[in-house]
């Protein structure tokens, strides 16, 4: 829940305004919580949901402390990138933001937090985008969401600004090329693959039957449960049921899945569904716990014959108090760990292969990034160049009065042709990629040699008067 006291978005930038932001040092940033550093329990207080992920970016701004923000809500990770020219000040202002959003102690936020800075959240976009920071490496899924996410920020009612949005479409390049060109995307890579994965591990340890004899049912219908089924049917399911609060998404699944016998059943069917199934996995969009200990009692499963529940949502759908109850044994996000860890030892070779890509990417969008720096010292070169044009057509006009209109504007135009190709090496070398230290000394020796600090002391002088 968001706090009453969040300021109403600010008004959309102009492109103009956007450009000249980003000239002024913007650096990005990045602030979140990821399966690999927060709990599933600290992680879900802050879950946004896709169709608010621009609400939340509006409200992250509206502190004005923060040019450009984009949020990245899955079910592994909650993250904000965003731009900002004090990257104090623009910290205190998300942390400030989160600890509201999520109700929590700005104490117990740090502790899970992670942030990022400059190249590192740079580089960090890049892994995500490339499937290399997810928790089964090299899954799909996390490049549709950085796509979505880029989508989003250059929507009408996005924060993206030009800087977050290059980024962000850079890392969407940078996913695709890891998975074009490196193996590390082959085999089963996802959430849903690694609770198949998982149960199919634990089957007899838990419920002492083989996982092909296992009665399986899946709380849910969306896209979770699609790359469940799939999963599912390629170690030859061939029956499953699907408990949902309507019937249209379910009978399109069974559409979709013709050779698997799918048998359909509403919400009020729940507790019959879970009591004669070994394994139910949970992947619906509910705030609230579907099934917790109380109900499991309630419903008489406690001590009974072995259940399997893995949850696969985030927020959660399976109390953490199931674990209690005698013959349930209950699995969430977090523990996909086992099945991560040999799933990762296979893709080494290919993590390798896929950070090389990811860093001439990474590389990529610094130096275009280190470019804009130089935005303001060619405005100056070209305004100094063009001033200095114009007072000598001036007084050369007094000269050339026998000259027709035409012939005046042809004049005109040899003089700008002129200054524009005297310009034109300087500010080509302005704009290459290069360090950040040679950019700093290149853009010192111009504004020297052109005497740009004179105009700059001049203007200042003005502006005072």
């Amino acid at each position: 829940m968001v706090a009453t006291d969040i300021q109403a978005p600010r008004p959309k930038r102009t492109r103009e305004e956007r450009l000249e932001a980003a000239s002024k040092g913007l650096q990005v940033h990045v602030v979140g919580l990821s399966i690999h550093h927060a709990q599933v329990e600290v992680r879900e207080k802050l879950a946004v949901p896709e169709c608010d992920w621009n609400k939340a970016s509006n409200e992250i701004i509206a502190s004005g402390a923060i040019a450009e923000a984009a949020v990245l809500s899955t079910c592994n990770r909650f993250e904000v990138y965003y731009a900002a020219s004090n990257p104090r000040e623009a910290m205190a202002a998300v942390t400030k933001y989160l600890s509201q959003r999520g109700d929590l102690p700005v104490s117990l936020l740090r502790k899970n937090l992670f942030m990022l800075s400059g190249d590192d959240a740079v580089w960090h976009i890049m892994r995500v985008a490339g499937g290399l920071d997810s928790l089964i490496v090299g899954e799909g899924q996390i490049l549709s969401q950085v796509r979505q996410c880029h989508l989003h920020s250059i929507e009408e009612d996005g924060c993206g600004g030009k800087v977050l949005s290059r980024l962000l479409n850079n890392a969407v390049a940078a996913g695709k090329r890891v998975r074009s060109e490196t193996a590390i995307s082959k085999g089963s890579v996802s959430i849903s693959s690694a609770a198949v994965e998982l149960s199919e591990m634990l089957s007899v340890q838990d419920l002492q039957l083989p996982f092909s004899e296992a009665r399986l049912a899946v709380v849910g219908a969306g896209k979770m449960t699609r790359l469940l089924i799939t999963h599912l049917a390629s170690r030859g399911l061939e029956k499953i049921t699907i408990v949902n609060r309507s019937m249209k998404s379910p009978q399109d699944l069974a559409e979709q899945f013709p050779d698997v016998e799918i048998e359909i059943k509403l919400m009020d069917d729940l507790w019959d569904v879970i009591g004669r199934s070994d394994i139910v996995y949970t992947a619906t969009s509910s705030v609230d716990y579907i099934v917790d200990k109380n109900s499991l009692e309630e419903n008489g499963l406690a001590g009974g014959k072995p259940l399997m529940l893995v949850d696969i949502s985030v927020p959660r759908n399976v109390g953490e108090d199931c674990k209690e109850v005698p013959s349930v044994h209950a699995y969430n996000v977090d523990d996909l760990k086992a099945v991560v860890a040999r799933n990762t030892a296979m893709r080494q070779k290919e993590m390798i292969e896929a950070e090389n890509l990811l860093k001439e990417e990474s590389a990529s969008f610094i130096g275009w990034r280190e470019s804009l720096s130089a935005i303001p010292t060619i405005n100056q070169l070209q305004e100094r160049a063009n001033k200095f044009r114009q007072e000598e057509m001036k007084k050369a006009t007094r000269k050339l009065g026998h000259l027709n209109d035409k012939e005046m504007e042809a004049v005109e135009r040899l003089s700008r042709g002129i200054v524009n190709k005297m310009l034109h090496g300087p500010m080509a070398h302005l704009r290459k990629s290069e360090s950040v230290e040679g950019k700093q000394a290149t853009l010192k020796e111009l504004s020297a040699m052109f005497r740009l600090e004179e105009d700059d002391k001049k203007n200042g002088r003005r502006r005072r008067r």
